[in-house]
């Protein structure tokens, strides 16, 4: 099926190609639809057939690169400037409202398909796109005022942002001041309970658990417990502590979030396996099936919480992504188990030979 669908766009390609106004203004091209639709492989294809659709413009005069950055399209943007020729090329595009690529991003009329886990990682988001697509352009271009608001992209960016950054500051806030609470009730309990020794003592104050192994496995349980959990809270203060303003939100605040829901995963976690081991102390029951049931007693909330969390937890470990590079580039030793791991391949324009309508009749 997909075979077919190639022969057909192919023919379509070599029927626009015939048209001597398909390298002018071309508002509805089929390039520019599978563009802001984000159909990579129409994409890829149309240009491996045709390169001179690189070319087209559209009624706004912008290209397929600015196209795919005002639309958010990464994979058409990376496909884009894999090539490298070609995308410094294209970087010197500007619309006829004197829009350049950076002042596509900051444009953010278009922006509806980013992160749904809060305000903070949509933010997050534009801003690593607009850093991304900064090092593309020309670097005088940056100071490059528009026809239509007569400001630089940044300019343009930090005022049509404006509603987005008070959204993230309130969500940062509230999501900050939650999980100190919280890491605070976990750092009591187990601060309490490192006083108050599982069997109690002896005449002497020796605990009468002290050599059974379980109460070794609790009091490291609860020191990890109390180190992560106060650790925790360290990082949501210096959240609540911070300006708030747009380079937070670039590289500070996701970090500190991220960190911060880390430790405090440890710490519920630590607190359970400590609960557990103080239960197996009490019971002293040498039956399989009630130490059984009380490890899965002791992991069912963080299960829960895992599950309920995951996705949360995995964009902000996403939001870090540059933050690991940098460790992995620093420290050989920093993320080894990854060395052996098969490296995504990107698509490269025009690695590929070109291909005649008879190859694509082959097979059939």
């Amino acid at each position: 099926m997909f075979r077919g669908i190639k022969i057909l766009l192919y023919r379509a390609c070599m029927e626009l190609a015939l048209d001597p106004l398909s390298l002018v203004l071309t508002p509805s091209h089929p390039l520019f639809t599978a563009t802001k639709t984000g159909i990579l492989e129409v994409v890829y294809e149309m240009l491996i057939e045709q390169p001179h659709f690189l070319d087209l413009l559209d009624e706004e005069e912008k290209n397929i690169l600015h196209v795919a950055i005002k639309y958010r399209r990464k994979d058409i943007f990376h496909l884009i400037k894999s090539n490298r020729i070609i995308s410094n090329r294209m970087s010197y595009g500007i619309d006829k409202d004197g829009y350049t690529l950076l002042h596509q991003v900051a444009d953010n009329e278009h922006y509806s398909l980013g992160s749904k886990h809060g305000p903070a990682l949509q933010l997050h988001e534009e801003l690593k796109w607009f850093t991304r697509v900064e090092k593309l352009i020309p670097s005088y271009y940056a100071k490059l005022r528009d026809l239509k608001h007569k400001m630089t992209a940044e300019e343009l960016f930090n005022d049509m942002h404006k509603k987005q950054l008070l959204a993230a500051q309130q969500w940062a806030k509230e999501t900050a001041q939650s999980c100190s609470a919280v890491a605070v009730l976990v750092a009591t309990f187990v601060f309490a309970a490192a006083y108050t020794v599982p069997g109690g003592s002896n005449d002497k104050g020796v605990p009468i658990f002290l050599h059974e192994n379980f109460f070794l496995f609790f009091t490291i349980m609860d020191v990890i417990a109390l180190a992560s959990s106060l650790t925790s809270v360290v990082m949501f203060l210096s959240i609540l502590t911070s300006s708030f303003d747009y380079e937070d939100f670039r590289y500070s605040i996701p970090r500190k979030l991220t960190f911060g829901f880390t430790l405090l995963f440890f710490s519920v976690m630590a607190t359970m396996l400590a609960f557990a081991a103080t239960i197996l102390l009490i019971v002293h029951s040498g039956k399989q099936l009630t130490a059984g049931l009380i490890s899965i007693a002791a992991f069912f909330p963080v299960s829960v919480f895992a599950m309920m969390q995951f996705r949360f937890y995995a964009a902000f470990m996403h939001s870090t992504k540059g933050i690991r590079k940098a460790m992995r580039r620093s420290l050989p030793w920093f993320g080894a188990p990854l060395l052996f791991r098969k490296r995504k391949q990107r698509r490269d324009l025009f690695q590929k030979k070109q291909v005649s309508e008879s190859d694509y009749y082959s097979g059939f």
